[in-house]
C-alpha cells in the first residue's frame, strides 16, 4: 500500500466519523486572518476588555463561555501543559489558543491533527472556530466551521513541519 493510502486510513480510523468522498471534493474552510491580540494574555490586560474571555475569566455569576478548561485537561497530551492560554471572542465565535512551542514540536502530524481535532470539537459545540498558535503569533492549525448550514461544515488545517514524522497532506475536510 502506498503511504499516502496508509496515512489517510490512519486518519480516517482515529476520527470519530467517516470522512465522505463527497467531503473532500470541497474547498477547505479558511481560518480568519485577523492577527493574534497576544498582549491580552498579559496579566490582567483581558480585564481591560469585557468582549473576550481568556482561561483566566471566570465569571462569579454563572458559567463562562466557551468553558475550554476541561477539553485542555482532558485532550492536551501533555497532562495540561500544553496549552498556554486562550482568548476567545463571543461576538466573533472564535477562540485562538496559543500553545507552548516546544511541546508542539514534539508532537507528529497525527497527534497534531488529533488534538486540533478534540479541541475544536469541543469549541464548536459552544459554536465557535478556533485558531492555534505559538507565542511567537505564528498560526499552527485551525479548526473551521461554517455554522450556517443545519449540520456544521467544518475544516482542519494543520501546519506541516519538518519534524512530522508522517509525511501528510496539511487539510483535511469533514
Amino acid at each position: 500500500m502506498r503511504q499516502t493510502q496508509l496515512v489517510f486510513l490512519l486518519v480516517a480510523a482515529t476520527c470519530s466519523f467517516p470522512i465522505s468522498v463527497q467531503a473532500q471534493t470541497r474547498s477547505a474552510l479558511l481560518p480568519s486572518t485577523v492577527p493574534l491580540e497576544i498582549e491580552l494574555l498579559e496579566p490582567d490586560r483581558s480585564l481591560l476588555r469585557n468582549d473576550v474571555v481568556t482561561a483566566d475569566t471566570i465569571s462569579k455569576t454563572q458559567p463562562t463561555v466557551p468553558s475550554l478548561w476541561w477539553a485542555k485537561e482532558q485532550f492536551d497530551p501533555f497532562s495540561g501543559k500544553l496549552i498556554g492560554n486562550w482568548i476567545a471572542y463571543p461576538k466573533e465565535n472564535r477562540v485562538d489558543v496559543v500553545v507552548n512551542r516546544q511541546l508542539w514540536t514534539l508532537l507528529d502530524y497525527i497527534d497534531r491533527y488529533s488534538f486540533v481535532n478534540q479541541f475544536g470539537t469541543v469549541a464548536r459545540g459552544y459554536g465557535y472556530n478556533i485558531r492555534v498558535f505559538n507565542p511567537q503569533q505564528a498560526l499552527l492549525a485551525a479548526y473551521t466551521c461554517n455554522f450556517d448550514t443545519t449540520q456544521p461544515d467544518c475544516s482542519i488545517w494543520v501546519e506541516s513541519s519538518e519534524q512530522d514524522s508522517l509525511r501528510v497532506g496539511s487539510r483535511a475536510r469533514f
